[in-house]
């Protein structure tokens, strides 16, 4: 298997923890305007989600957006649990993802639209996890896939 590709970003202390997954929302905080390390902790790209895989304990930054301090951690980009069409669900092959419907009062839809996942982007079909827990409103045939980024 392939080294995980990582990359160095700060996170606050409190939630600097092995295995914490986020999604990366973006730099829309006026106090790190001004900040000397922000270009180290808004260098993720927004809507990704991230896996902490590495805590670098010897690194802390005052910052006035998170309590205690930001620390240095390493991270990977996640996999993702998604719903997708039924016959582009097969293991290894490369999607696009596409919101495909709009309907936000249907049972998967949070399924439909992942966090952390762009829509027109490349992923892999990590693993194929089987049918869709509920019957599409649409009618169309859904498998439960893993996502991970190309």
């Amino acid at each position: 298997m392939a080294k995980e590709k990582t990359k160095v970003t700060l996170i606050g202390s409190a939630l600097a923890r092995q295995g914490l997954e986020f999604v990366y929302e973006g730099s829309t905080c006026p106090e790190c305007e001004g900040c000397k390390v922000r270009k180290v902790c808004h260098n993720l790209q927004s809507g990704k989600r991230y896996r902490v895989v590495g805590i670098r304990s010897n690194t802390r930054h005052d910052c006035p957006v998170h309590h205690e301090a930001a620390v240095a951690v390493d991270v990977a980009e996640a996999p993702v649990v998604a719903l997708i069409s039924a016959d582009m669900a097969i293991a290894n092959s490369k999607v696009s993802y596409e919101f495909s419907c709009s309907r936000a009062g249907c049972r998967s839809y949070l399924l439909c639209h992942p966090d952390g996942v762009i829509e027109g982007a490349k992923y892999v079909v990590g693993e194929v996890l089987g049918n869709a827990p509920d019957i599409c409103e649409r009618g169309r045939p859904l498998k439960l896939v893993e996502l991970r980024p190309v």
